[in-house]
């Protein structure tokens, strides 16, 4: 078995049947698809069943809500192939990514190949990477939440890159898959990158998770601690993440995080830190959201 196909699947019924039929549509001969139903109270476990009862190249697990980053590990843990990618339930692959990600990783003997990926507009997401690209760029990219490129879904690893990379606190309900790539990034692998999306990504699609203060303290920990071997070379790439995020929390008006979090985030502030950031965070938490909310709504029409 050369690939396994990873989906952690959760209340994606409008959406998972269409994911199925853009990977069994590949041309590829040799890969296996394992869905992890992740405790959904709706109808997606019962598709899955229906499509493995008809495709022997799937094979469905039901477990107990856990969270993505625990369906993704179930998932690795009963893959077969010597390959992994993840494909998220309410995503798709492209015509041909199998053929292309498994040509591009034999070929250049990478620990992982990514690529740009397309949206549901018709939007490339192309960072400008090709072939070979070393970590930094790709985790400061991560930190700042600016990289066009596939995170950890899309992507082709080989196993053993994964081993002790899929593990994070359940209450990491968001950019966990960016925390997962980043902590593969600080292995230093081979990473290779092509120029076909071999993904199509749903952007903006809503959910239920909350995104709280709480969560957003383990979140930084946990990076914390993953970073911590090179610690001083990413400090500042840190800093700005954690400023990058309380930005998402002004664009909401939710200006209480200043006093509860933030505030003593200021005295961590020093000439490393980009200057626009750094004002963001200075400026009374009322003035910087419309210089955050405007700034966002141009990158939106820009993009």
């Amino acid at each position: 078995m050369e690939i396994s196909i990873i989906i952690p699947v959760y209340n994606k019924t409008s959406y998972i049947e269409k994911c199925l039929q853009s990977i069994f549509s590949q041309d590829f001969p040799s890969f296996e698809v394992i869905a992890v139903d992740d405790g959904s109270t709706d109808a997606s476990g019962k598709i899955c069943d229906k499509w493995a009862a008809d495709e022997p190249r799937l094979r469905v697990f039901h477990t107990p809500n856990s969270g993505v980053t625990a369906a993704r590990r179930y998932g690795v843990k009963h893959a077969d192939g010597k390959y992994i990618m993840f494909v998220d339930a309410d995503d798709l692959l492209t015509d041909g990514a199998l053929t292309n990600m498994h040509r591009a990783i034999t070929q250049s003997g990478a620990d992982e190949v990514i690529g740009p990926y397309i949206d549901q507009y018709g939007v490339i997401h192309d960072s400008g990477f090709r072939e070979w690209t070393t970590c930094e760029p790709l985790i400061r990219d991560l930190l700042a939440t600016r990289n066009s490129f596939c995170v950890l879904w899309g992507i082709i690893f080989k196993k053993e890159l994964l081993d002790g990379c899929l593990g994070a606190p359940r209450e990491i309900v968001e950019r966990e898959d960016s925390l997962m790539q980043i902590k593969c990034l600080m292995k230093e692998p081979k990473v290779y990158f092509i120029d076909q999306p071999a993904y199509l990504h749903y952007e903006d699609i809503p959910n239920n998770r909350i995104e709280d203060l709480h969560m957003i303290r383990i979140y930084d920990e946990e990076l914390r601690q993953t970073l911590q071997p090179q610690w001083e070379r990413y400090r500042s790439a840190f800093i700005g993440h954690q400023i990058k995020v309380y930005e998402k929390f002004i664009d909401n008006r939710q200006f209480h995080v200043l006093k509860d979090y933030y505030r003593p985030l200021r005295k961590q502030l020093d000439s490393s830190i980009p200057l626009a950031d750094r004002v963001a965070l200075l400026l009374p938490p009322r003035i910087s959201y419309f210089l955050v909310h405007y700034y966002k709504q141009w990158r939106k029409r820009s993009s």
